[in-house]
């Protein structure tokens, strides 16, 4: 028993195995499926923080050449309506006189009117110091310009681009979103173009825009971006997901089927050499066991003459000779089954004979019989006389694993597509889990006596009739035989 107990768990991780390697492959699509998928959501990401980049770059652009065509254009306005009509009237320019700074001021916000500019600053050319600013607090203040108002007095107009937040700004996650465009341009003496000399720079220009809601808008358009490919990232793993899993219940299914097939046809293989064996070897023995049978009656019949009261040793030879020739018929039956002859017939009346046959045994153990035989059954091809052997073998069997005042149920019905079922409950000792599989298996027996083969004939004479067979038990409880034999196709 432990040897073919350790067999069973041997095939068991064979045929674990063998499933594991035929989903191999399928595994290995499966991981690069969902690799695919991260990395195209990778892709995607990097792909939103480009389209963000391009268009603050963009943004930064239009805005800058913007704020350098309206600073040329206040230059020549507050050079052509300010600098010259002061100089003339007044011989120089002195933003310390109210009339002279109203006028600029003046001239200033006419320009700037409407344009979204947030403030205009003019610098000292001889020193960085605030000489104007739409800002009045900032009028004065010294060695406020930077690197750019250096550059600037150079000649060379430029912008500062100063930004904070991203798109966790949005959720509230981060610092708030803010975005700022300075820009600096020298403010040049306006000259036609036919008068020559050297271009004398006055000052610098700073104009400043407040880009914060522009900006906003691109960080939400990451957002969006962002939100709308990890949605269809989702989508698209979600039912990549049910694809793979329903692909891979497939896949397993088939592959578990087709192990079971090749172990069929293994088992057909091995049950067919060894029927052969077996015919062989209880051909071979049958023939001389009745030889040893016949002889042992005339030598019973002779001794109780000669020797009356020894006569019982001759009988006990004729018994075991009946019980190894019985033995004997068993292995030919399983080597060699008859071939069937089915015939339309009832599954209740092959029942009430069996049962009829092994009442007295009943009797003897005491055994509750509960009988209950639908009489609506549909009939279904059998043959009776195979189908009665394989139904009474599945009968001696739960006899024997019953004891003493046991209960033995036996009842049939009906399905709505015509097939017929039998199911067989005793309360016997039961099957432990790891030996329901074995049960069927030739040789394989719990109990002392038997030859292990009642079961194994019962299911190949079953398999003939085209029924399905499904055992459930539990130990200490019982066993419940299961038996659904397909309807007749007329």
């Amino acid at each position: 028993m432990i040897k073919g107990e350790k067999t069973a768990s041997a095939l068991d991780s064979v045929r674990k195995q063998k499933v594991l390697a035929g989903l191999e492959p399928f595994k290995l699509v499966e991981y690069f499926s969902f690799s695919s998928l991260a990395v195209i959501l990778v892709f995607t990401l990097i792909l939103s923080w480009l389209i963000s980049e391009n268009a603050r770059k963009v943004m930064l652009e239009q805005n800058e050449e913007y704020s350098l065509l309206l600073a040329e254009n206040l230059n020549q306005q507050v050079f052509r309506r300010f600098v010259l009509p002061a100089v003339i009237r007044h011989g120089g320019i002195a933003l310390r006189n109210p009339e002279q700074f109203e006028l600029l001021d003046g001239i200033v916000k006419g320009v700037t009117q409407g344009l979204k500019i947030d403030s205009v600053t003019i610098y000292d050319s001889s020193k960085n110091i605030i000489s104007y600013s739409t800002l009045p607090d900032l009028v004065g203040k010294e060695g406020v310009g930077a690197a750019e108002y250096h550059k600037a007095l150079k000649g060379a107009p430029n912008s500062r681009f100063t930004y904070s937040g991203t798109v966790l700004s949005i959720m509230g996650i981060t610092t708030e979103v803010s975005c700022e465009l300075k820009t600096f341009i020298p403010f040049r003496q306006v000259r036609k173009e036919s008068e020559g000399g050297g271009e004398l720079i006055m000052g610098v220009i700073e104009i400043e825009k407040d880009l914060t809601g522009n900006y906003a808008n691109i960080i939400r358009l990451q957002g969006r971006i962002i939100m709308v490919s990890s949605g269809v990232m989702a989508i698209l793993f979600l039912v990549l997901r049910f694809i793979v899993s329903r692909a891979g219940g497939i896949i397993e299914r088939r592959a578990l089927e087709r192990l079971r097939l090749e172990e069929k046809l293994n088992q057909a293989e091995r049950l067919a050499h060894l029927g052969t064996m077996v015919a062989t070897v209880s051909h071979e023995i049958k023939s001389p066991l009745g030889i040893v049978r016949s002889t042992a009656e005339i030598l019973e019949k002779r001794i109780s003459k000669l020797a009356p009261g020894s006569e019982h040793l001759a009988r006990i030879v004729v018994d075991e000779t009946i019980r190894l020739n019985n033995i004997v018929v068993e292995f030919l039956d399983f080597a060699r089954p008859p071939k069937a002859n089915f015939l339309r017939g009832s599954v209740n009346g092959v029942a009430v004979k069996v049962l009829d046959f092994i009442s007295p045994e009943l009797k003897r153990q005491r055994i509750e019989l509960v009988a209950d035989l639908k009489p609506d059954l549909p009939e279904s091809n059998l043959d009776l006389e195979l189908f009665y052997r394989a139904l009474l073998n599945i009968l001696m069997n739960a006899i024997q694993a019953m004891h003493e005042n046991g209960k033995l149920q036996v009842s049939t019905r009906s399905l709505a597509d015509g097939a017929a079922v039998l199911q067989i409950i005793d309360n016997g000792v039961g099957i432990a889990p790891e030996k329901i599989d074995q049960i069927f298996l030739p040789f394989f027996s719990d109990k002392s006596k038997g030859t292990g083969l009642g079961l194994a004939i019962a299911k190949n004479i079953l398999d003939n009739h085209g029924a399905e067979v499904a055992v459930e038990s539990t130990e200490g409880h019982g066993t419940t035989f299961t038996i659904k034999l397909p309807p007749v196709m007329d």
